[in-house]
């Protein structure tokens, strides 16, 4: 049994505790309990260690994407994540040709089920093609296609291990058909969408349970008129994940989703190929973007196309932008998207009985240790 133990200042049970002793045994957490004085054999932790990020919502990162359909694209994407604190991530594909979406699902599977991964993955995101033409924001339009259970269920078998989640617009031919089939095997997040509030209402009626990035591509909402937007904010447990990068949702509207919306708000980074590289031209699919001096990624008309966001980015944001106490964003960003994924008994907290995927944070919200399973990254 190899056993190490780490002593300090640590986020456990929804609060900052000082003077944890936190022991780890074979890549799980055992005991945490508090120690006045770290033991001869602990490792004294000077900054706070809270459980690994998790990205529900990652398209790539490094000069790599997951679309790129190659083992290497893969590891890159996920080591680069995991040295900016994710620990656990949904790879996410976008809409495609049938024949990239199964080689992107083929190398994501072939890398999940390495023994040594960098971040974690536990679970497959296809970001469309069954999505709205209208509301395809720096999506490949000629991809979107109508909703098919055949292909979904062949994109399932190649990779059984891991969980699905599958953006989709309710308006789209064969939605319905589809949420209903796989209801129980997929979760169905609404987005992509030029959607009502009465169709939103519906598809969460049929299975659908999940927003993809609130507040983008998708209808907003009017005191008339509530939209995909309002559908979201009222539902009684659906989730919905923030982009929170302050380009994509202004601060005040951060704050107000999370506020309005308690223990159901996941942060993703929607992080791009450009995630971590200068500014310049990058491609997306079949589109070319170009990342400015801001940071953000847009198309040549201004479509954003998704972000170079980091989960330990996107935890700073919230805290400095949307004023959160961080407290209160910390389970945004670990125990609501582990909740979602269906892994919230092993991943997404700091507990006995859970993976030992920790993170180090200083107060200036870097990145300085992170624990894979017990296993430090070097």
């Amino acid at each position: 049994m190899t056993t190490q133990r780490l002593w300090g200042r640590a986020f456990v049970g929804g609060s900052i505790r000082e003077r944890t002793l936190i022991t780890i045994e074979d890549g799980q957490i055992g005991e945490i309990r508090e120690f006045a004085q770290a033991p001869a054999d602990a490792t004294r932790i000077a900054d706070l260690i809270v459980p690994g990020l998790i990205d529900i919502h990652v398209h790539g990162g490094d000069g790599a994407d997951f679309m790129d359909g190659a083992d290497e694209a893969v590891g890159r994407v996920s080591s680069f994540h995991a040295r900016n604190g994710t620990t656990t991530m949904a790879a996410t594909t976008l809409s495609g040709s049938r024949g990239d979406l199964r080689s992107a699902v083929m190398s994501i599977t072939r890398a999940s089920r390495s023994a040594r991964q960098s971040a974690e993955i536990c679970a497959i995101h296809l970001e469309g093609p069954y999505i709205s033409a209208k509301r395809a924001g720096a999506q490949s339009v000629e991809s979107i296609r109508p909703a098919d259970i055949q292909e979904i269920g062949a994109l399932i078998n190649e990779a059984s291990h891991l969980r699905f989640i599958i953006t989709v617009a309710p308006e789209i031919e064969g939605v319905r058909a589809l949420i209903e089939h796989f209801r129980k095997q997929i979760v169905f997040s609404i987005g992509h969408t030029s959607a009502d509030y009465s169709e939103a209402v519906a598809a969460l009626d049929w299975g659908a349970s999940h927003f993809t990035h609130l507040f983008n591509a998708m209808t907003g909402m009017h005191h008339r008129e509530p939209g995909v937007v309002g559908a979201a904010l009222v539902s009684a447990a659906a989730t919905a994940e923030l982009i929170a990068d302050g380009i994509h949702v202004h601060p005040a509207v951060m704050r107000i989703a999370t506020l309005a919306m308690p223990n159901r708000i996941a942060l993703v980074t929607d992080a791009v190929r450009a995630a971590g590289m200068p500014q310049g031209k990058y491609k997306l699919y079949d589109h070319e973007f170009t990342v400015t001096e801001s940071g953000g990624a847009r198309l040549g008309d201004g479509t954003l196309a998704g972000s170079t966001l980091t989960m330990q980015r996107a935890v700073q944001n919230m805290v400095e932008l949307a004023g959160l106490p961080i407290e209160l964003v910390l389970p945004l960003a670990t125990e609501v998207p582990a909740r979602i994924l269906g892994i919230g008994d092993r991943k997404g907290r700091i507990a006995a009985g859970y993976d030992a995927d920790l993170v180090v944070l200083t107060s200036k919200f870097e990145v300085s240790r992170v624990f894979v399973r017990g296993r430090e990254l070097r």
